[in-house]
């Protein structure tokens, strides 16, 4: 996953703008929230620090080696990540996922007792006007 334009492609993703992951759920229906999340260019990795009670995590956590979508959009300009999900309470993963987060919203994100990382294992970039 090579970009012509890697900086302005590294830009818009450390923009303090949300995403929109989809996750299916058990019933096959889609699940789409808006999130924060983080995206790791070494590792091909995007990370969504949650709690383990939420929608998006327990559908992850229902389908082992599905699939789930983040997106995100500004205008005319869009950034679409596709993978296989996978959801860890795993305190270094977590903590690596927090310190990301701060890195990119300024900010350490929420640290409720039951908090996981969805990882998204990218495959798939597609991207419009970045």
């Amino acid at each position: 996953m090579s970009f012509s334009h890697a900086s302005a492609f590294e830009g818009f993703l450390a923009e303090d703008q949300v995403g929109v992951v989809t996750t299916l759920r058990p019933d096959g229906t889609p699940h789409v929230v808006p999130v924060r999340f983080t995206w790791d260019e070494a590792e091909k990795l995007v990370r969504v620090l949650t709690v383990a009670g939420s929608r998006k995590a327990r559908n992850v956590a229902a389908a082992p080696g599905g699939r789930a979508v983040l997106c995100q959009v500004s205008g005319f300009q869009w950034v679409t990540f596709d993978g296989t999900a996978t959801v860890s309470d795993d305190p270094w993963r977590i903590a690596l996922a927090a310190r990301r987060y701060a890195l990119r919203y300024g900010s350490p994100p929420p640290s409720p007792p039951d908090r996981v990382v969805i990882e998204i294992a990218v495959d798939r970039v597609r991207s419009l006007n970045v």
